[in-house]
């Protein structure tokens, strides 16, 4: 058992003995991948704590043939597939994680990727004696001397494969590096076909893009943007996240709430794995995931200057969908060129969901909803700040009846200095009051409704089970009468959308004068 080569089953074991979610039916895939070309390169890209590490520890541990994992892995989904037998521990596997790598390498160090090289090289001549010979610094060429001696390929595993690009992004010639060598290992021709049964990849961003070209052409990718489908791995499903409530006793309303949003053509719900798991361990609904992450690296993107990124992000605070050109994004931390851009990083980050069928991103939870709080209160944008802190305040005064003080709370926020909040249309009205009223995702689920004809958009706020919040119908005017559109509400049943709620109802009315640009405000208990 080696660090690198054949590494056994310790890590998947480890893994086996705490709450565990069967996602084993990935190695069914990897195993209808083995042998083909081009099928058997495979890269799966996902954000930080969405189980990358463990599915190559899963993987690791089937195709081992150091150890037998049998015990591990018969009680698994995958021990009823057909594939299950053939494979299992019958493979050499090489395996690195790069970012362990990367963490014992010194700081001034420029041949990381030559050590890394040596490193495996070592590793090999000492558990294949007399196969590779000495002062062999090509690691191809020496997995190839193996393979000719023991007649076995290589499944070949690699964890956070991007770190370099992410750890280095700025050290282009290191890059350039650790690319030739993942191209000499996966590129095609005699060496790959002799060495290569099947190889696994898995990170946060898709491989490197030159113009317009993928740096590893031969691999079939699968990330954040377009899962395919894998998609069921990418995360947790709602039907495995019911279960977990429902073996755990914890409530799923609001681990929906906090960690669903993800969704894809194959898989509607995709949940935060980390997160939910957290959840269950500490009995307690919080931000789990991106205070990995921390918001000032959020801040940091979202502060770029491009045109139109402000106000998409506005929007996506105030509960709207942008759309974004995912293409042309080049999969490293350096190369942006415009909104676009930012907006898929975020997307391959997790920041954000992408709705690949309409091209459209948006803000999946509240878990997520909370880091792009705190990174735009530290953007200085003073305008939506303000909205941001006072929403709290906002809702309670709305809840209280407070007319005149609802309505000198959305004349601020209309006066803020950010062009998304200046009501040029229904959407960009309905933006600003969401935003107004942000803290209310706390309690409640909230509708956006946009009305046909002269109306604005109609806010439906349904409050979650464990809240004492009454419901509220928000009815928004222009240039007519705050009671009107309290009036409008009662005509349209707009409490209809209510039926299964029992509880007390607030109806409100606002308008919003061109000519005066003064708001006005009623609530009324229904």
């Amino acid at each position: 058992m080696g660090n690198y080569i054949n590494p056994g089953n310790e890590g998947f074991k480890a893994i086996r003995k705490g709450i565990y979610v069967d996602k084993s039916m990935l190695i069914d895939f990897i195993n209808s991948t083995i042998d083909i070309s081009p099928d058997r390169m495979t890269c799966f890209s996902r954000p930080r704590r969405f189980g990358k590490s463990y599915a190559a520890k899963m993987l690791c541990a089937y195709y081992d043939r150091s150890c037998d994992s049998r015990e591990l892995f018969d009680d698994l989904m995958i021990a009823g597939a057909d594939s299950y037998e053939e494979y299992l521990n019958q493979y050499d596997v090489l395996y690195l994680d790069i970012t362990w790598f990367i963490s014992r390498a010194r700081s001034s160090d420029r041949n990381i990727v030559a050590n890394l090289q040596t490193a495996v090289i070592r590793e090999l001549q000492e558990m294949f004696p007399g196969c590779v010979r000495e002062g062999e610094t090509y690691l191809p060429d020496a997995m190839l001397s193996v393979v000719k001696k023991s007649g076995r390929k290589f499944v070949v595993i690699i964890d956070e494969w991007d770190a370099l690009f992410r750890e280095a992004k700025d050290d282009q010639s290191l890059q350039r590096d650790y690319v030739q060598l993942l191209r000499g290992l996966f590129k095609g021709g005699p060496i790959t076909d002799k060495i290569v049964a099947a190889a696994y990849m898995t990170g946060i961003l898709p491989i490197k893009k030159y113009g317009t070209q993928s740096a590893l052409t031969d691999f079939r990718e699968f990330t954040m943007a377009d899962p395919l489908i894998l998609s069921p791995y990418l995360g947790f499903t709602e039907s495995e996240v019911q279960a977990l409530c429902d073996s755990y006793d914890v409530d799923f309303g609001r681990m929906k709430q906090w960690y669903d949003g993800y969704s894809f053509e194959d898989v509607a719900s995709v949940y935060s794995p980390n997160s939910v798991m957290n959840a269950i361990k500490f009995k307690k609904f919080k931000n789990y995931w991106t205070s990995s992450e921390t918001w000032e690296s959020l801040k940091e993107y979202i502060s770029m200057n491009f045109d139109g990124l402000k106000d998409s992000v506005i929007a996506m605070l105030g509960g709207g969908r942008v759309l974004v050109d995912t293409l042309s994004f080049q999969n490293d931390m350096v190369s942006f060129h415009g909104r676009d851009d930012v907006l898929t990083l975020l997307i391959h980050l997790g920041y954000l969901a992408y709705d690949a069928g309409k091209h459209q991103a948006y803000i999946p939870n509240l878990e997520v909803a909370e880091s792009f709080k705190l990174a735009v209160q530290n953007s200085g944008w003073s305008g939506v700040n303000t909205a941001l802190r006072e929403s709290e305040l906002l809702l309670n005064m709305t809840i209280e009846g407070n007319e005149d003080a609802v309505a000198a709370a959305l004349e601020s926020v209309h006066s803020a200095e950010t062009s998304i909040l200046q009501y040029n249309d229904e959407n960009s009205l309905s933006c600003a009051v969401t935003i107004a009223y942000y803290t209310a995702r706390n309690y409640y689920t909230i509708i956006r409704e946009l009305s046909a004809g002269k109306g604005f958009a109609d806010l439906a706020f349904i409050p979650f089970p464990y809240t004492d919040k009454p419901a509220m119908i928000v009815e928004l005017k222009c240039d007519k009468s705050a009671d009107g559109a309290i009036q409008q509400i009662k005509e349209k049943r707009y409490d209809g959308a209510l039926k299964a709620y029992v509880g007390s109802l607030l109806l409100v009315g606002i308008n919003y004068d061109k000519a005066t640009k003064i708001h006005s405000c009623v609530i009324e208990k229904w």
